[in-house]
């Protein structure tokens, strides 16, 4: 399992999981996977990620 915190990040800004795949161009399949730790995402993803969602990678991804 991997932590982040997108979900949290992701209701603050009121986005659904599908919202959010479409603003980073990531597949929702994928980006639920990464939400619930079963994925670890790509750095390129992880950047886009947390410009998509107003903060940093580091914000997102606590454990690297």
């Amino acid at each position: 399992m991997f932590t982040n915190r997108i979900k949290e990040f992701r209701e603050r800004l009121g986005l659904t999981q599908v919202e959010l795949s479409r603003r980073i161009r990531m597949a929702s399949t994928n980006l639920n996977s990464i939400e619930n730790g079963r994925l670890a995402p790509w750095p390129k993803a992880k950047r886009r990620l947390a410009k998509a969602l107003k903060t940093t990678s580091e914000e997102l991804f606590p454990e690297g």
